[in-house]
């Protein structure tokens, strides 16, 4: 199956109309995204992959100043490390869905260990999805792609060209109206 088919599966064949123009569904401009990673180059290289994408990206090197940036900035969206120095990703997020102030957040747990228990005790905290390190662009694309499809983060707004700025675009017929009328009182 290849990469159409499985978004066409995956989707429900019910795609939003950007889905199909190439442009992987966007979060909101904007959208706050806090990186939570022990890695000095997790951090940069997702939070420079995120803000390219037009996102605010927060960054925390462990699970204490995870939650208290959670609670105080309130982020659109977490991604979430389990291997942390002091208390661990599955700690933080047990913490975050416990707390009424945080429980909405979307989380995506990042992890370089993939065997099944570390995906079911995710499952079991409430994590909205998980990505396998070594990751790219197109894995934290999609992850964000799910969250806006299921109503966890809402959707950037398409772009909107003016007519006038397209090429061969014609004039608005108000203007020459307007124009007209300007002229006439000359």
């Amino acid at each position: 199956m290849n990469g159409i088919e499985f978004f066409k599966r995956l989707l429900g064949n019910h795609a939003p109309e950007a889905a199909h123009h190439g442009r992987p569904l966007q979060a909101a401009s904007g959208a706050k995204m806090l990186v939570v990673d022990d890695s000095p180059t997790i951090r940069a290289v997702l939070g420079k992959m995120l803000g390219q994408e037009g996102y605010a990206v927060q960054k925390a090197v462990d699970g204490e100043s995870a939650l208290e940036l959670a609670k105080t900035d309130q982020p659109d969206m977490i991604f979430l490390d389990i291997v942390l120095p002091g208390i661990n990703g599955f700690a933080v997020l047990r913490a975050l869905r416990h707390d009424p102030l945080t429980q909405h957040i979307p989380i995506v747990i990042i992890s370089g260990n993939q065997q099944a228990t570390e995906q079911f005790y995710v499952q079991r905290f409430g994590a909205d999805d998980f990505i396998k390190k070594p990751f790219g662009l197109r894995e934290v694309q999609q992850s964000i792609q799910r969250l806006v499809h299921a109503g966890r983060l809402p959707a950037r707004l398409p772009t909107v060209v003016p007519t006038s700025t397209l090429p061969g675009a014609s004039v608005s017929p108000y203007k020459s109206i307007s124009d007209t009328v300007s002229g006439m009182a000359a």
